[in-house]
């Protein structure tokens, strides 16, 4: 892999992964679901015009446009929906740890619904993230993490991983910018709705707010996705998710840098195996497509 294709992956990587520290400072200061649909209104918008300048059209066919409405409900509404509600009672850096094992759910799902077969590496990275989690969960169960807020986080990144299998290969034939955009327009006009009947329209403005929102609907939201896009057009889909194997260690170090959220011991060697085992899933993927 190329030296340049190295970068950008361990920039989107970064990215993605600084999502959870920003959008903790946005649900301490703001209605959770009242500020996503805001934020995925403004993404929205942003990429819908970024891929017209590209020249891409909004004329999709009709696996791409369920490809669209599956993404901006399960991972729009709910995967991120449940996340922002959750991290209003846990810590970024578990809601991030929770989140970056849906490569390990999809290739789960994969062997199990699709029988795809896995070398013996794949399998034993499987069991890494199952033994990685169950530590990281025990432990900070233990410590007094909230059960519902957990309990929604791992909603949502089944939610998420619903999404990925159900479009596999829908969003192929172009404009991906473009239903880039438009799922996140599905995501915001499902959450509108909700937000407005349940959520107090109160707000505790600060720079640190403007900042994080700001963030928040510029990086994670346009520039990693629009990364993302560039780096799987460059070198692939499976090698570019071997990128996702770093999102629980920098998740954990952004929370511990930015919000000062404790890492303990149980956390460290958690990372360690479910990084380990994503790790060990992806690159046994990319050998058997070899």
């Amino acid at each position: 892999m190329e030296l340049r294709a190295i970068v950008m992956g361990l920039a989107f990587a970064m990215m993605w992964s600084s999502a959870f520290a920003s959008a903790r400072i946005i649900v301490s200061a703001a209605p959770p679901l009242g500020s996503l649909a805001l934020r995925f209104l403004v993404s929205g918008l942003l990429a819908v015009a970024l891929a017209r300048l590209m020249g891409q059209s909004w004329r999709l066919s009709r696996a791409q446009w369920r490809a669209t409405i599956v993404f901006g409900l399960c991972q729009n509404a709910l995967y991120l929906g449940l996340n922002f509600v959750a991290m209003q009672w846990v810590e970024a850096s578990l809601a991030s740890i929770i989140a970056s094992v849906m490569p390990l759910l999809v290739a789960l799902a994969s062997w199990l619904l699709f029988k795809e077969r896995l070398r013996p590496l794949g399998y034993a990275g499987l069991l890494a993230g199952i033994v990685g989690v169950t530590l990281i969960m025990g432990a900070r169960l233990q410590g007094g993490a909230d059960p519902l807020g957990v309990g929604l986080c791992v909603l949502g990144v089944i939610s998420l991983a619903v999404a990925t299998m159900s479009v596999r290969g829908a969003i192929t034939g172009g404009n991906v910018m473009m239903i880039v955009g438009l799922q996140m327009l599905v995501g915001s006009a499902l959450l509108w709705p909700v937000a407005i009947a349940f959520e107090t329209p109160q707000v505790d403005w600060s720079w640190r707010l403007v900042a994080a929102f700001s963030y928040t609907v510029l990086v994670p939201g346009v520039a990693a996705t629009f990364l993302w896009v560039v780096l799987v057009e460059r070198i692939g889909a499976i090698r570019a998710a071997t990128f996702h194997f770093l999102n629980p260690f920098f998740g954990v170090a952004v929370a511990a840098v930015l919000l000062g959220e404790p890492m303990g011991v149980y956390d460290v060697i958690g990372v360690a195996i479910i990084t380990a085992g994503i790790l060990a899933v992806q690159l046994s993927r990319l050998s058997s497509r070899k």
